[in-house]
């Protein structure tokens, strides 16, 4: 391991199933200044990393499957940033444990966090327009994901996305400690 090598940074992005998380970090990636991964599970859900065919014929159980994938998935993103990768972690934090976990694997680094929120009749609105996701999702999270956080920042996606990702970035550069991060950290 190269110990001379920075630290990424992680920009982690949390909202609802379809709240515009993943648009709002797409643009981010082209708009920060230095290289950022956009990483998250609909990465590995889409690209076929996860036996998909096989979840979605009901031969391999997901709900068996599923809290090791997650904990993976969380355990990856300190070992990327670690290796000095710059991270936007688009994500659906479901529950407290979740978010625990989170605050202990990614202590040490630079994490800025970020709500995404966005009024539930549009969230499934959108949800319904997609058709790749299970009717029912985006009001399980709306009415969860942020209630057991700190952020950073908080924006809606109702605003025009470039407006967004200027206010992130302008956040992002200008951030300070104590992050939601690490103030969440003290009361683990």
């Amino acid at each position: 391991m190269d110990t001379t090598r920075e630290l990424g940074k992680i920009i982690l992005i949390n909202g609802a199933s379809s709240s515009g998380k993943s648009t709002l970090a797409r643009e981010l990636q082209q708009t920060l200044p230095m290289p950022f991964w956009h990483f998250s599970f609909d990465h590995l859900r889409d690209s076929n990393a996860l036996p998909m065919t096989r979840i979605r014929s009901g031969e391999i159980d997901w709900s068996t499957m599923r809290p090791a994938v997650f904990d993976g998935f969380h355990r990856c993103l300190p070992v990327l940033a670690e290796a000095g990768n710059n991270l936007i972690v688009d994500h659906i934090i479901e529950n407290e444990m979740w978010m625990s976990d989170l605050v202990k694997l990614l202590t040490g680094l630079d994490v800025f966090f970020v709500g995404v929120h966005c009024p539930l009749p549009e969230l499934e609105r959108r949800e319904r327009e997609r058709g790749n996701r299970r009717i029912g999702e985006a009001r399980t999270d709306y009415q969860t994901v942020h209630s057991f956080v700190e952020y950073d920042l908080e924006v809606n996606s109702m605003q025009p996305n470039q407006t967004n990702v200027e206010t992130l970035v302008d956040a992002w550069k200008s951030r300070q400690s104590p992050s939601a991060f690490e103030r969440m950290a003290t009361r683990e």
